[in-house]
């Protein structure tokens, strides 16, 4: 009785959802307004400026370069979006972009992305994390996930916090994280052709995560991360590598070369 409930409530939920589809092609759970999402994405990008010193000077400079180059090869519709880029001064390897086009990336990974073509490697993964709407997919899920586990436990009459705690912890690693290693592998894929799209080569894709590999020092299973594994990682890329250079060739030959300098 109690997982018949369950499951008509997360139909309901589905029934109710504003579908949604990805740039490639994969059907989306998406239950929050854009302008929801980008005032959520303005709020935490002010508190991490808060928190963080930034590191300003060439390496702003380089970034905003990088970025530029490939805000400029998007789609008109997403184009003239608010985005910006920000350097903060933080040894970790890090970058992330926010709902409403807000991107950071930690002065540590300039360090492991050496070169103009590695960068714009993370920051179009980045980009591509945006223009799929992985945030608003995400936040969706565990509103519907958390849903069901408070129906479950009512339905079912479940008072033990060590079975509660279980189910938590299934629904974590059996529906939030492959969602989220499954965003990371799309997010590849659209920032590989977003690059090439700008000029910068899709080859440099391949040497950034095998620096990546050598800085990480090991990675948790891939069915415990929110990431995948190098391996799977560098095989998505090298599966899609074929269409991205045509693209990269086409971005050349309309004069696309971009040319950022890379802080020494």
């Amino acid at each position: 009785m109690g997982w018949s409930r369950f499951l008509a409530v997360g139909a309901l939920c589905l029934g109710l959802a504003a579908c949604a589809t990805s740039p490639t092609g994969r059907q989306q759970l998406t239950l929050y307004s854009d302008e929801q999402l980008n005032q959520m994405g303005q709020q935490a990008f002010a508190q991490y400026q808060s928190d963080l010193p930034q590191a300003g000077g060439t390496a702003q400079r380089y970034a905003e370069c990088v970025a530029g180059a490939l805000v400029a090869a998007l789609p008109e519709r997403v184009r003239h979006q608010n985005w910006q880029i920000r350097v903060f001064d933080e040894a970790s390897v890090n970058a992330f972009a926010l709902p409403g086009g807000y991107m950071g990336v930690h002065s540590g990974l300039l360090k492991v992305a050496q070169t103009p073509d590695q960068l714009a490697a993370v920051v179009g993964h980045e980009i591509g994390h945006v223009l799929a709407s992985h945030a608003n997919e995400r936040a969706s899920t565990q509103s519907v996930t958390q849903l069901g586990l408070s129906v479950l436990q009512s339905s079912a009459g479940i008072e033990s916090q060590q079975v509660l705690g279980l189910m938590g912890a299934g629904a974590q690693y059996g529906i939030l994280l492959p969602f989220s290693r499954r965003h990371e592998s799309e997010a590849d894929i659209i920032g590989l052709g977003l690059m090439a799209d700008a000029g910068f080569d899709p080859r440099a894709s391949l040497a950034l995560w095998e620096n990546m590999r050598a800085a990480s020092g090991g990675q948790p299973p891939a069915w415990l991360s929110t990431h995948p594994s190098h391996a799977q990682r560098l095989a998505t890329l090298q599966a899609e590598m074929g269409p991205a250079l045509a693209r990269y060739e086409r971005a050349r030959q309309a004069g696309r070369v971009p040319n950022c300098q890379a802080p020494r």
